[in-house]
C-alpha cells in the first residue's frame, strides 16, 4: 500500500512559518531537532536572563520589596481615607504588574504576545516609578507622625518601614528604566519607549492623570465655558499622548495619516505645546484674576476642602505638563526612528 507525502520546498517552509507567531515556530524547530536526534535534552525553556542579569536583579529586588511593603501595611502599617487607598492601590497594581513580566519574561512566552515587549516594559517601568515616588511621598505625609499613635510604637515603626521599602522600590524601578534607556540624540531607535521622549511621553500622562484627580476635587471648572475649555484640553492630550504609547506599544509606528511616524508625533507634540500654552494661560486668569476668582486663598477654606487648592494644583501641573511636552518636541528633532520588524522563522 503506497502513502503520498506532500514535500515542501525550503522557500515553501519559510514562508509557512512566517505566518505562525514566534512561539510556535521556536516549538516547532525544537520537536524537529529532537525527531532528528540532533538535542537529546530539549531547552533550557526558561530564559536565564530574567534572574541573572542586572534587568532581572531589578525586577527581583521590585517583587521582594513590593510583598514587603503589602506584608506590613496588612500587618499593622495600616492606611485609611482615599490617601491611603491610593497608595494601597498602587503598590498592589505595580506588584501584580511585575508578577506578570517576570513571569512572561523568565518563560519566554512575551514571543507570543502581538506588542513589542521592549517597548511595553519600559513603559510599565517608569509608570511604576511615577506611581512608587508619589505614594513614598504621600503615605508618609498623611500616616508617619514623629510621636507614638495611641495604637502604639510598633505602629509608626511598621509606616516607617512601610516607606523606606516604598522608596527603596521606587529606586529598583528607576534602575529598571535605567538599565533599558538606550538611544541619544541623534541616534536611529527600534524601541521609542525607551528613549527621552518616550519616557517624558509616560511623565505626561501621569501628570495629567494629577490634573484629572485635582479637577475632580471641588475645582469647580464647570463655572466658566473658558475654563472647560481647559479641561477639553486637557483630556484630549491625555488621550493623544495614551494612542502615540499604544501605537508604539503595538508595534504600529510605520506610517500614520500617510506620514512617518517620527513626524507624526512630532507634528502631535507641537500641536499639544500650543493646547497647552493656552490653556495655561487661560486657566490662571479665569482662576486667579480678581475679576473671575481670588487671587489668594479665601482664609475659612477647610485644609483638603478648598475650591481654590484644587486649582492651584492644576495651574502648575498645567505649566509642569507644558514644559515636559516643550522637551518632548525639542528632544523629537534629533531622534531617527526605525520601526520595528517582526521577528522572521529562521530556516529549518
Amino acid at each position: 500500500m503506497c502513502h503520498d507525502r506532500t514535500t515542501l520546498t525550503p522557500q515553501a517552509s519559510t514562508q509557512v512559518l512566517n505566518i505562525l507567531p514566534r512561539c510556535l515556530v521556536e516549538s516547532i524547530i525544537t520537536t524537529k531537532q529532537n525527531n532528528f536526534g540532533l538535542g537529546q535534552m530539549a531547552g533550557p525553556y526558561l530564559n536565564k536572563r530574567a534572574l541573572c542579569s542586572p534587568l532581572g536583579a531589578a525586577r527581583v529586588c521590585q517583587l521582594a520589596l513590593g510583598c514587603a511593603v503589602i506584608a506590613l501595611i496588612a500587618h499593622g502599617a495600616g492606611y485609611s481615607g482615599s490617601h491611603g487607598e491610593f497608595c494601597m492601590a498602587a503598590w498592589c497594581f505595580c506588584f501584580a504588574m511585575t508578577v506578570v513580566i517576570f513571569f512572561l519574561d523568565a518563560t519566554r512566552l512575551y514571543s507570543c504576545l502581538p506588542i513589542s515587549w521592549d517597548n511595553f516594559t519600559v513603559t510599565c517601568a517608569a509608570f511604576a516609578t511615577l506611581m512608587y515616588v508619589t505614594a513614598s511621598v504621600v503615605y508618609p505625609l498623611f500616616f508617619v507622625r514623629s510621636e507614638c499613635p495611641y495604637e502604639g510604637c510598633h505602629i509608626r515603626n511598621f509606616r516607617i518601614a512601610v516607606t523606606v521599602c516604598s522608596i527603596l522600590c521606587a529606586v529598583s524601578y528607576g534602575a529598571e528604566v535605567a538599565t533599558l534607556y538606550r538611544a541619544k540624540p541623534g541616534q536611529a531607535v527600534v524601541g521609542y519607549m525607551a528613549t527621552v521622549s518616550g519616557l517624558l511621553k509616560v511623565v505626561q500622562g501621569f501628570v495629567a492623570c494629577i490634573i484629572f484627580g485635582a479637577l475632580a476635587n471641588r475645582s469647580e471648572y464647570s463655572r466658566y465655558e473658558a475654563t472647560i475649555y481647559c479641561v477639553v484640553v486637557y483630556s484630549f492630550c491625555f488621550a493623544l499622548t495614551a494612542v502615540v504609547v499604544l501605537m508604539t506599544v503595538c508595534g504600529r509606528t510605520k506610517t500614520v495619516l500617510c506620514m512617518p511616524f517620527e513626524r507624526f508625533m512630532v507634528v502631535c507634540t507641537l500641536l499639544e505645546v500650543l493646547l497647552y500654552l493656552s490653556a495655561s494661560v487661560v486657566w490662571t486668569v479665569f482662576c486667579f484674576d480678581s475679576k473671575y476668582g481670588s487671587p489668594e486663598r479665601p482664609y475659612h477654606c477647610p485644609r483638603g476642602k478648598c475650591p481654590w487648592d484644587s486649582k492651584l494644583v492644576v495651574a502648575v501641573f498645567s505649566f509642569v505638563n507644558l514644559i515636559l511636552y516643550g522637551a518632548d518636541l525639542l528632544y523629537s528633532q534629533t531622534m531617527r526612528f526605525v520601526s520595528p520588524r517582526l521577528p522572521t522563522a529562521p530556516r529549518v
